[in-house]
């Protein structure tokens, strides 16, 4: 019987290769003439990815998307898995594309903010519009216009534009390139997909501790958050966390006329107002005692988060306020601090729906933002011993006769932990391995920052997997995140294009 001999030269190459490992497969010139040419079709993808309403309170708009999303990872080789917790799905993709190689997993973040269509300067914010600006107004365009030219400062108009189906979409489109091309990418990949960020991830934590084995990797890129102020290419190394609270303090048991009962009935709006300004001094800074404690930086620490390309001045002019709060001497000094905010306010009717009545009852919604150095449930018990040391009776439910006969200020305070604050060493192997390849394609103009002033629930992963995490920023810093008219510039996209083959085609040392 014969037998076949492997030659010995083949056998030779074949362990050098193998010892070597990925050599990269795209140079500058190559990733930006691939990023133009896909533009085109990836362009209309993201805007049939933005048609899919995507309220992570909604479960069918949840599958929707999670289905759409399992489509085009299918396409692309991967092997899907939905992870249900609670009811509540996620969406996991991954592809070996090497025996022996490192894992990098990817978060996206696929659910937007709830939205008011009628504060949106379009027929929906589920039917994606195309702008320019015009004399300092942005003005829709026809939308296939793309199918053949763009100006680079057009602008994509629709909810998660930008927050965050535009980054997701910038991963995807680099993929199917690299896919299309028969390359594959340095490492294996692996990708966790979060129909529920804007609700805090609350199933989040326990889908990662039940499936850490499937999730295991290397590092984690999360593909969300927003540009550094220059528009610059960004990479963010933590995030603050968030802790949300509701307080309603209480006066008669209905709206009452203002004629009839004024000089008479205490308007609760009176005595909020006073409790809620005491929460800060004339500088800005939160009263609560211990709110700063643990927080400490060094002249290191202030040089390395300063080396970005910003003053002072120039952010006031542009957020249109002639004075900033006291927490930190710079913007990116202050992120590094928790902070406390009042985002709501609710009493009676203002506008068209004016009355003159005393209201009933005041809302105050607050947030915290939290650095690592903060116990989230302390600071919230903290905020709680503030109101009743205000002389506040706090009750569970609405105040019964006998307590609003005995207690003359009346308030409810309920709170909630959301995600949990994470931070990344900047001089790390994870930063290194980003900033050769954001490099390659952009020179030394990649803005590196120590922590982001949003949260993302990235602490499941990297407590639980034990993995650094970084945030690669695409989306223009003036987006409208969370707001109506929500939007993404066309340059951007096609810069997170660019950037994601860039990282996709860079060896893990």
């Amino acid at each position: 019987m014969k037998t076949s001999k492997i030659p010995y030269t083949f056998i030779c190459a074949f362990f050098i290769f193998s010892c070597i490992g990925y050599t990269q497969k795209l140079s500058k010139t190559d990733i930006y003439a691939e990023a133009e040419k896909a533009f085109p079709n990836a362009i209309f993808e993201y805007i049939s990815f933005l048609e899919i309403p995507n309220d992570g309170h909604y479960p069918d708009q949840i599958e929707n998307n999670l289905q759409a999303c399992k489509t085009i990872f299918t396409d692309l080789g991967f092997e899907t898995k939905t992870i249900t917790n609670t009811g509540v799905p996620v969406l996991f993709a991954e592809k070996k594309y090497h025996k022996k190689a490192k894992t990098v997993l990817f978060y996206l973040q696929i659910d937007g903010q709830p939205v008011d269509s009628a504060a949106w300067d379009q027929p929906s914010p589920f039917k994606p519009v195309l702008k320019e600006k015009q004399n300092g107004e942005w003005k829709t365009i026809d939308i296939t216009k793309l199918k053949t030219e763009y100006h680079p400062d057009w602008r994509i108009f629709a909810r998660s534009s930008s927050d965050s189906k535009g980054p997701a979409m910038s991963l995807i489109s680099a993929l199917q390139i690299l896919h299309k091309k028969g390359i594959k990418p340095a490492f294996n990949v692996k990708v966790i997909m979060d129909f529920q960020e804007e609700m805090g991830s609350p199933t989040l934590p326990q889908a990662v501790r039940d499936n850490k084995e499937v999730l295991a990797a290397d590092m984690l890129f999360i593909m969300d958050g927003t540009r550094h102020v220059s528009n610059l290419p960004t990479l963010t190394y933590g995030a603050r966390g968030i802790a949300t609270a509701q307080l309603t303090t209480f006066g008669s048991y209905a709206p009452l006329h203002s004629g009839q009962y004024g000089n008479f009935a205490p308007n609760p709006v009176f005595e909020t107002a006073r409790l809620i300004a005491g929460l800060k001094d004339e500088n800005g800074r939160v009263t609560l005692p211990g709110f700063y404690d643990g927080i400490s930086l060094s002249e290191k620490d202030k040089e390395e988060i300063n080396n970005v390309p910003e003053s002072k001045e120039s952010i006031l002019v542009r957020i249109g306020t002639s004075k900033s709060d006291a927490v930190g001497d710079t913007y990116q000094e202050a992120l590094q601090y928790p902070s406390l905010n009042i985002r709501g306010l609710n009493a009676a009717w203002v506008g068209d729906e004016v009355r003159t009545i005393i209201p009933s009852e005041v809302i105050t919604e607050i947030d915290m933002r939290l650095v690592p150095e903060s116990d989230g449930k302390k600071l919230m018990e903290s905020l709680r011993k503030y109101i009743s040391d205000s002389g506040y009776y706090l009750v569970d439910a609405i105040p019964t006769a006998e307590e609003r006969k005995l207690h003359p200020k009346l308030a409810s305070f309920t709170y909630k932990l959301g995600s949990k604050p994470f931070r990344t060493p900047m001089d790390s192997p994870i930063g290194h391995l980003l900033n050769k390849a954001m490099e390659k394609v952009f020179g030394e103009q990649t803005v590196n920052m120590r922590t982001t002033g949003g949260s993302q629930p990235m602490s499941p992963f990297i407590t639980t997997l034990d993995i650094p995490a970084v945030s690669i920023r695409i989306p223009n810093p003036d987006n409208n995140i969370h707001a109506p008219n929500e939007n993404l510039r066309i340059g951007n996209f096609l810069e997170g294009i660019i950037t994601c083959l860039a990282i996709l085609d860079q060896p893990i040392d």
